[in-house]
């Protein structure tokens, strides 16, 4: 069974910097793609990050490239989006998704909320 819980959200202000986790199953996380996706208030759920089963492939969304850095701890069985210089337009519910389906995830968390105050 596929389990994903994240935690980590919170409110930080402008230019600040917070680190998701998303605590996953250990059955399929080293072999498979996991990401994050985010949706903010009356908007559509959009692709943040993700990270190959192996860890040595990421794909980032333009917005967040040089900012954002999607990681796996392979001891721990965790997902990170360690994210920094951080705008109020990040703030969003950001889910933990796992196995690409190759235009989507096929499993996802419950979210957590990221708000980043201006």
């Amino acid at each position: 069974q596929v389990q994903l819980v994240e935690s980590g959200g919170a409110t930080v202000q402008a230019g600040g910097s917070l680190r998701l986790s998303c605590a996953a199953s250990r059955t399929f996380f080293r072999y498979n793609t996991m990401g994050w996706y985010r949706q903010a208030p009356a908007k559509d759920r959009e692709f943040v990050a993700r990270i190959s089963g192996s860890g040595g492939i990421t794909f980032y969304t333009d917005s967040v490239k040089g900012r954002f850095t999607i990681s796996k701890d392979y001891n721990n069985y965790t997902l990170y989006l360690q994210m920094a210089s951080l705008k109020p337009e990040d703030t969003a519910v950001y889910y933990c998704g796992a196995i690409w389906t190759g235009n989507a995830f096929k499993y996802w968390g419950q979210g957590t909320q990221v708000t980043v105050s201006s």
